[in-house]
């Protein structure tokens, strides 16, 4: 009988890692790449466009910084939880192999499928926003969004055809850049903030009761997408040295890094901009840049935002073409993406991965993906947590280099702070909500169709 759910071997019964015909996954990673995927990954757009929408639900300083501190607190709570799993067992590929060796390879199946959709709409989404902030920087890309990134996928793509080393070196030097430009901006917006023009006059309400509790829960549900990434370096645990070590120091270290930029930052930008100002602003970033750069304002803004979106394609791009490789090596997609170049590169993967971001971007669907897909990252981060308490019942003397400090509190506020996440998700959004559970729902045929197509795929 086929089922969804049934528990994996330990690795140590498992099928040895596949190998293309040039070899494998080269194991020549560091932490310090870990730390640029997360800062490549995590930090984008999100964090120079959400305080506005922040500010606009809670319009009071204290709170508003509150709610910075506690998504990044959950992300830091989900990096300590995936850590242990990640540590057990290093694989590249996601989320996938430790959800597949936690509840079984059907929901691993669901897990690697909306991870890799998402991941490639994520691609096509920061593309896209950088060609529209390149446009009026450079004259002949102006109204040639779709093209320009179309182009910069490309390019990425063919930088990462050569192998690992280069993505490796082009990841740590767009992230490293990325961090410096955006720790710049915050230190000049603290220097000149008091020398910022004077706001103009706004009344604020500060909700209350039943009203506070569901601006915080809005208000969190958009800061905890802008910490969403926290999890980069686990798609590389083969190419890691010392992965057991490395993601756990990458993860923990990584998500204390951005969570200090994205406080820094806001911090910054209320020295600037007043938060009943705030309030509502769809570009607070663009707002400080013009109070303190004045006209060169924008021009400054749009080369910071091109800086950060160049490090996030790259490090997507590279996420991406993992997954198939992995859902391959386990035969639950075909065996030629599972072959990797002499560079380390899972090529075949990658050409997928770089062959579906085009057709969204073309066909400009992903924004609808993204906004379906987003509500399947936290009930993926979810099953993974719940992988951690199955492991923990069903494989006890399991080595654990690495273990989850305060057990259970850690993972179980993580599990609990992601259901009610995605009950929140449910009410402020349930079209697309419901959507993505149509999609999750969609997967399970298709599983058991592959399973019947492709053989010896049994748990």
């Amino acid at each position: 009988m086929t089922t969804l759910v049934a528990p994996v071997p330990p690795p140590e019964t498992q099928k040895p890692a596949g190998r293309g015909k040039a070899g494998g996954l080269l194991q020549i990673l560091g932490v310090a790449f870990g730390l640029a995927i997360i800062v490549g990954n995590t930090i984008g757009m999100g964090i120079l466009r959400t305080p506005g929408d922040v500010a606009a639900r809670l319009p009071s300083v204290p709170l508003f910084m509150a709610v910075w501190l506690i998504g990044g607190t959950y992300a830091l709570l989900g990096a300590l939880s995936t850590s242990e799993l990640s540590a057990m067992h290093p694989r590249s590929g996601g989320l996938y192999p430790l959800v597949t060796r936690g509840l079984g390879k059907g929901v691993g199946f669901i897990t690697g499928w909306t991870d890799w959709l998402a991941t490639n709409g994520s691609v096509a989404a920061v593309a896209i926003v950088l060609g529209q902030y390149a446009g009026p920087l450079v004259g002949p890309l102006e109204g040639h969004e779709t093209l320009t990134a179309s182009g910069v996928v490309i390019f990425f793509a063919l930088l990462q055809w050569r192998g690992i080393r280069i993505g490796d070196a082009a990841q740590r030097a767009t992230s490293l850049l990325k961090a410096l430009a955006l720790i710049a901006l915050a230190a000049v917006a603290l220097v000149v903030g008091s020398d910022a023009a004077p706001a103009a006059a706004h009344t604020i309400v500060i909700p209350s009761g039943t009203l506070l509790a569901g601006a915080i829960v809005v208000a969190l549900q958009s800061v905890i997408y802008t910490y969403d990434g926290w999890t980069g370096p686990v798609y590389f645990g083969e190419e890691l040295v010392d992965a057991e070590r490395a993601i756990p120091q990458s993860m923990i270290g990584g998500v204390l890094l951005v969570l200090g930029i994205y406080l820094a930052l806001n911090v910054a930008f209320l020295a600037v901009v007043p938060i009943a100002e705030m309030a509502g602003d769809p570009f607070v970033a663009a707002t400080a840049a013009r109070k303190m750069f004045g006209q060169n304002g924008d021009t400054t803004i749009r080369i910071l935002m091109i800086i950060s979106l160049i490090a996030s394609v790259n490090a997507l791009l590279l996420m991406a073409s993992r997954v198939p490789y992995a859902l391959s090596r386990d035969r639950l997609l075909p065996a030629k993406l599972s072959e990797v170049n002499k560079g380390g590169t899972p090529l075949p993967s990658l050409l997928l991965s770089t062959g579906v971001t085009l057709a969204l971007i073309l066909t400009n669907t992903f924004n609808s993906l993204l906004a379906m897909l987003a509500f399947c990252f936290v009930l993926n981060y979810a099953l993974t947590f719940a992988s951690l308490f199955t492991l923990r019942i069903r494989e006890p003397d399991a080595p654990r280099p690495f273990r989850v400090p305060l057990y259970p509190w850690v993972p179980g506020i993580a599990l609990v702070g992601s259901c009610a996440f995605m009950v929140g998700a449910l009410i402020s959004d349930r079209r697309n909500t419901l959507w993505a559970l149509g999609l999750v729902a969609i997967s399970i045929p298709l599983y058991l169709v592959i399973r019947r197509m492709i053989p010896d795929t049994a748990e």
